[in-house]
């Protein structure tokens, strides 16, 4: 194994947990639907997404986690540099967690209707701010890089004095994020048809999973145009990076693997959503269109990586740009990390056989009405 191969391969481990990752923010889509829902209902949504959100939070660390031991300078980089983006996503994960806690807990002061507004900010803020940090790595972020003071411990990375704000403020970072926000928001519906016994969530969310398709469509259209009609950075064989014209498209054109899981993935979240909307019975489109999320997900990161591309586009200095050679650990860390990362089929067979338990009844107003405190969200 060459240290080549092993950054290659740590790259392909940071899209699965990507792509996992995104397949999870049903919950915040599930969330963000909180507003506007009756109490009993809404008890019903919460303790549905109640069972699955430590699952997202654990990945989003995780995939943090896995990024400072493969790609440090990534790490320092983009979470050390663009921090006031950061904090903001980490600050609503960390309410959505209080709010999860003490909900129905007894001794609550502030009534469960608080915690339902913690709910829906991170509902909204969580997808919608992790699609802008993610678009940066296409479209690019103020930065510069000085490999030289690596060595010396000293600043390595320099930002604007907006420290990541400024990515909010752009269009191509927002399109990308709001896209995220909506189909965070059709897997909930999908989600919730699948998980829940109740007539009346079922023919709500039905109504709302044909807005939220609707939407989220012309969403990923218009970003998938923007993506391929972008600049992307090239290296060519010297070390030299350059901005190249369509390299998204380009690399879409040499890597046939990852079109093909682009168009596969594609047709496979149509499918759960068209089926579910036109056979109201019909309670698996979440599978057809998670396992498609995570397969385009996956296909955009392996072209945002491979292929000589930098994944991290400096806009200030286009030398300082991130690839996978110039960013990652050592060869002994990555060696010594793939022979850990060979546990990660076992963890994945763990979670879907828990998932499995858990729903394996589907949840009900009576079955709420039963839990005890310590049962129930």
């Amino acid at each position: 194994m060459t240290h080549e191969f092993l950054q290659n391969y740590w790259w392909l481990i940071m899209s699965v947990l990507g792509a996992l990752l995104v397949f999870l923010l049903f919950v915040q889509g599930g969330q963000s639907m909180l507003i506007n829902t009756k109490a009993k209902k809404r008890s019903l949504l919460i303790n549905s997404l109640g069972r699955k959100w430590e699952l997202t939070y654990t990945t989003l660390v995780t995939f943090g986690g896995a990024f400072f031991a493969s790609f440090p300078l990534f790490y320092s980089t983009s979470f050390g540099g663009a921090y006031w983006l950061w904090i903001l996503i980490l600050f609503s994960f960390v309410i959505q967690a209080i709010a999860y806690e003490y909900r129905t807990k007894h001794g609550n002061v502030y009534g469960t209707r608080f915690y339902d507004t913690l709910l829906l900010i991170n509902g909204v803020v969580g997808p919608v701010l992790l699609g802008v940090a993610v678009a940066g790595m296409f479209f690019g972020a103020e930065f510069t890089v000085g490999k030289g003071k690596i060595l010396d411990a000293a600043i390595i990375s320099q930002w604007g004095p907006q420290h990541g704000l400024e990515a909010i403020a752009s269009w191509k970072n927002l399109l990308f994020g709001f896209m995220v926000f909506f189909l965070a928001r059709t897997l909930a519906s999908l989600y919730f048809i699948n998980n829940i016994n109740d007539k009346d969530v079922q023919k709500s969310q039905h109504k709302l999973l044909l807005f939220n398709a609707l939407v989220f469509v012309v969403l990923f259209l218009a970003t998938c145009a923007v993506i391929l009609t972008s600049a992307g950075v090239d290296i060519d064989k010297g070390g030299t990076a350059m901005w190249k014209p369509y390299k998204y498209l380009d690399n879409y054109m040499q890597l046939w693997w990852a079109l093909g899981a682009l168009l596969f993935g594609v047709v496979m979240v149509l499918f759960g959503i068209g089926k579910t909307l036109m056979k109201k019975e019909w309670k698996c489109g979440i599978w057809w269109a998670g396992i498609g999320t995570v397969l385009v997900v996956m296909s955009l990161f392996w072209v945002l990586g491979y292929n000589h591309t930098a994944y991290y586009p400096s806009l200030l200095d286009v030398q300082s740009s991130l690839t996978l050679a110039n960013s990652s650990s050592s060869e002994f860390t990555l060696r010594v990390m793939s022979y850990v990362s060979l546990l990660v089929p076992f963890v994945l067979a763990y979670i879907a056989y828990v998932w499995y338990k858990m729903d394996h009844t589907k949840l009900t107003e009576k079955e709420i009405k039963q839990a005890g405190e310590d049962e129930i969200y």
